[in-house]
């Protein structure tokens, strides 16, 4: 039982490197996608306007009315440019890491969602750069606003010195909408808590009021952003049973060498009673 229990702790470290130099990767390519992506400025305006187009067409367009209620309170500006520059990195690694440690089954099928949607939201900002509504006449960068009295700069949310080192036309669509919906259905899936819940689903609301209000994504991006992690998660739906399998492989089970065999059903006796509890290999 001792070799197994070392042999048991081993493999979960051995895994748990593993993902975070995975994750570390998925990172690496993160940030290395922003940079690479095209700087067109012209184009990226062009489809801010369209998305605004089609907004109120649709009566979606809210960016106004809510980058004016974080302008009129001084303290909710405060609040946002915090909540933006802060939750999308902590909140996600923290919930990797409680899900890690919480159900190892669901973690590697989850992981494997965000990391199917973070993907698609790469290859998105490669291909359609657009403009955030802070570039748009009529709209105000809250977190511009708010530099002085946090890390970042007034180049979005990078910190200060490093606006250089990011992509600011990687609007469309808004990870930081997909990755707080990806928390919310994470909690829902490996929580029991009825309060758990309730946080859970409150974080993407929050956070999609923030990225608006602020400046920094269109409602459009948050939504599309919602979707990519929903596809994320169909598309890894189908290989759960291979990856639960390849887990309880990979990790030896305790077992018994000198275990019983087991017991057969009720035998009917000469007489026609019924005999328990008789091992029809020893029988006869």
């Amino acid at each position: 039982m001792a070799y197994v229990g070392e042999r048991v702790r081993f493999v979960l470290t051995r895994a748990g490197v593993r993902e975070v130099a995975l994750i570390a990767v998925i990172y690496g390519l993160y940030m290395a996608s922003r940079l690479l992506a095209s700087n067109d400025f012209g184009d990226a305006m062009h489809r801010a306007k369209e998305i605004l187009r089609f907004e109120r067409t649709t009566g979606l367009d809210w960016e106004s009315a809510l980058n004016d209620l974080f302008l009129r309170h001084e303290w909710l500006g405060l609040f946002g440019s915090y909540w933006y520059s802060t939750t999308h990195y902590i909140v996600t690694a923290l919930v990797l890491v409680w899900l890690w440690r919480r159900s190892r089954t669901d973690y590697i099928t989850l992981r494997r969602a965000l990391m199917v949607a973070t993907m698609l939201g790469l290859a998105m900002y490669l291909l359609l750069p657009t403009a955030p509504p802070r570039f748009v006449e009529g709209y105000v960068d809250v977190l511009r606003l708010h530099s002085d009295n946090g890390w970042w700069g007034a180049d979005a949310s990078a910190p200060r010195g490093l606006g250089h080192l990011t992509n600011e036309l990687a609007a469309f669509p808004s990870l930081h909408a997909g990755w707080s919906l990806w928390v919310a259905l994470v909690v829902y899936q490996v929580a029991r808590n009825r309060w758990l819940h309730v946080i859970g689903w409150a974080y993407p609301a929050i956070t999609a009021l923030v990225i608006v209000g602020t400046g920094n994504h269109w409602l459009v991006d948050a939504i599309v952003g919602w979707v990519v992690v929903l596809v994320g998660c169909v598309a890894v739906a189908p290989f759960v049973p291979i990856v639960e399998a390849s887990f309880l492989a990979a990790t030896p089970q305790p077992r018994s060498l000198h275990a019983p065999r087991p017991l057969g059903g009720p035998l009917p006796s000469a007489d026609g009673a019924v005999v328990r509890g008789v091992d029809p290999g020893t029988s006869g």
